[in-house]
């Protein structure tokens, strides 16, 4: 008997539990009764501010940027309250404030419109009023600047970027706005390998380099719009074409190039097929000896000489060959412009020919003759003009040097 009601006593507690939940349930689900809480760290939101800007006016500064609201409510409502508390704000509204110090009471908070809040009773807003700090609105004008976050990719150059606008203007609290040393648009790029262009979002550096984050301030535009070029880079080499003259052939020839490659920068297109930049040519008829040539680096107008030198010196030799000198008297002229006549006055000029010792030795100066060009004559007197040697002998020798001579013209 007495283990029967010990049995019962347990079965007791077990209903009595049972009704504690289904109680509670009922009350929760369809009595819904009201509850309290407090939605701390609301946010402030500033009204009014175009009043201030159009009266030269800004907000440099406030007590508080948060409030404290004493609210109660169903405790459904509460919930969704508290759910979706970052939806709710209280306004602040600074359009009557004056330059200096200012209390403006808060504003009667909004509440999220996804749930009905009709049954939502304020009991208190802490603090109640905010001081508001006025200053004077300052404006300055930067350059907007661009910063690479990242790097280029190995074999490609960034080019000079193009922004716009090229300048913004900020404006805000004075103090604030000295604070600002540069206005960037900056790019996220691990491997920029391509051309990039887009609206960049511009942050405000102070003069170490660190991004400005607190400043209450504006700008008449929140990005740029930035073209980033990106171009191809590439090792070169320099090359001289050297041209058979004066008895000497390429074979006789040593020649140095410096520098012996530069690097260019283009498109992939205009780059990918360019295997040698050449310099030029050089006749061996005028290389004597050894003779230093400074030759032009000259590129197609759509790359770039990343290394900056604008011209090679070329260094020519002629080795294993030997020279000879011989008077020649054998001297003529050209015919003379209309209207102009010319005698020789030189008579005699020594022709230095060039080849293997064995062919020299089979030239004599009866084989060679001078021809004074006349062409080119404009003025009368004892003029000094070009002359070209003619060397009628083996093609295995041949005439080195420039020559001139002399002769007196008349009208």
């Amino acid at each position: 008997m007495l283990g029967k009601l010990r049995e019962s006593r347990w079965v007791f507690i077990l209903l009595s539990i049972i009704l504690a939940v289904v109680f509670w349930a009922y009350v929760r689900g369809v009595v819904d009764p009201d509850d309290s809480t407090t939605l701390r760290n609301v946010r402030l939101e500033v009204t009014g501010t175009s009043v201030l800007t159009g009266q030269g006016l800004t907000v440099s500064g406030l007590s508080q940027e948060t409030v404290d609201l004493h609210v109660e409510a169903p405790s459904s409502v509460i919930n969704n309250l508290v759910r979706y508390r970052e939806d709710i704000y209280v306004p602040l509204d600074v359009s009557r404030c004056t330059e200096g110090e200012n209390r403006v009471t808060v504003g009667q908070p909004v509440w999220p419109t996804n749930f009905n809040t009709d049954e939502v009773v304020l009991q208190g807003k802490e603090p109640g009023v905010i001081t508001v700090e006025v200053d004077r609105l300052y404006t300055n004008t930067f350059e907007v600047e661009f910063q690479l976050d990242g790097q280029v990719a190995d074999g490609y150059q960034m080019g000079t970027p193009a922004i716009e606008p090229e300048r913004v203007t900020v404006s805000g609290p004075v103090e604030q706005v000295n604070r600002i040393a540069h206005v960037v648009a900056v790019l996220e790029s691990e491997e920029l390998s391509e051309q990039f262009s887009g609206d960049l979002p511009l942050t405000l550096w102070d003069a170490e380099g660190n991004e400005l984050t607190d400043l209450e301030i504006t700008l008449n535009t929140e990005t740029a719009y930035v073209v980033v070029p990106v171009v191809v880079v590439k090792e070169v080499p320099l090359t001289v074409e050297v041209k058979a003259g004066g008895g000497a052939t390429p074979q006789d020839a040593v020649v140095t190039i410096d520098p012996l490659t530069v690097t260019v920068s283009g498109q992939e297109e205009d780059i990918q097929e360019l295997t040698e930049i050449s310099l030029g040519e050089i006749n061996l008829a005028t290389v004597v000896g050894t003779n230093t040539f400074q030759l032009p680096i000259t590129l197609d107008a759509s790359l770039e000489n990343v290394s900056g030198e604008m011209s090679a010196t070329v260094t020519v030799s002629v080795q294993g060959l030997s020279t000879t000198a011989l008077d020649v008297d054998n001297i003529t002229m050209s015919p003379a412009p209309d209207g102009y006549t010319a005698t020789l006055v030189t008579h005699v000029k020594e022709v230095v020919i060039r080849g293997k010792e064995e062919d020299l030795a089979a030239i004599n100066a009866s084989q060679i003759r001078i021809v004074a060009d006349l062409s080119n004559v404009t003025t009368t007197g004892m003029l000094s003009v070009p002359a070209r040697v003619y060397l009628d002998a083996s093609s295995a020798v041949g005439v080195i040097g420039e020559y001139t001579v002399v002769v007196n013209v008349e009208r």
